[in-house]
C-alpha cells in the first residue's frame, strides 16, 4: 500500500540539542579511518582557522539519523521499516559541525513517490546550533521495498 501523500510537507518538532564532543568525533573519524589532525587534534584546527576539532563531513549522520527516527515510527504514516533500505544521503553544510556545538534537528517530509510499488521517501533534517545558526542539511532517502509477490 502507497504511502498518503498529504504527509508531504509535515514538519516534526526539533529534537533534544546534541552535544558534540571531542571523543564523538574522535571514535568517528577512527571508525571511518579518516586520520586527518582537523578531526583530532584541537591545534591542528586552530591552525586551519577552527575554534576547535571539527568533525569530518558524515558526522551529522549520527544526529540526523537520529531525529529522522520520528518519521521513520510515525503510525500515522504507516511506513514498514522492516522493508527500508538506504537510499541516498547528502549533506549541505554552512558550516563545519565543531566540538562543543550543541545541535538541534527537525526534520521534515520533502517527498513521497511510488516506484515499482517500491516508496521512496525523501526526508529534510535541519541542523541549528543553540544561537538557531544552521549548520548542516541532511537530505535522507529512503526506500520501502514492497512486499514479495506485490
Amino acid at each position: 500500500m502507497a504511502l498518503d501523500q498529504s504527509f508531504v510537507g509535515r514538519t516534526y518538532p526539533p529534537t533534544a540539542p546534541y552535544e558534540v564532543g571531542r571523543e564523538k568525533i574522535r571514535e568517528f573519524a577512527e571508525a571511518i579511518g579518516d586520520p586527518n589532525p582537523v578531526y583530532l587534534d584541537p591545534e591542528a584546527a586552530k591552525a586551519l582557522g577552527h575554534s576547535d576539532v571539527i568533525a569530518p563531513p558524515t558526522f551529522a549522520f549520527v544526529m540526523t539519523f537520529k531525529a529522522s527516527m520520528q518519521v521513520i515510527l510515525d503510525p500515522e504514516l504507516g511506513l514498514d521499516y522492516g522493508r527500508v533500505v538506504h537510499g541516498d544521503q547528502r549533506f549541505e553544510y554552512t558550516r563545519p559541525v565543531r566540538a562543543g556545538d550543541r545541535l538541534s534537528v527537525t526534520v521534515a517530509i520533502d517527498a513521497i513517490k511510488s516506484l515499482a510499488g517500491n516508496d521512496v521517501i525523501d526526508v529534510r533534517g535541519e541542523a541549528h546550533d543553540e544561537s538557531g545558526e544552521h549548520v548542516v542539511t541532511a537530505l535522507t532517502k529512503l526506500v520501502a521495498r514492497a512486499p514479495e509477490g506485490e
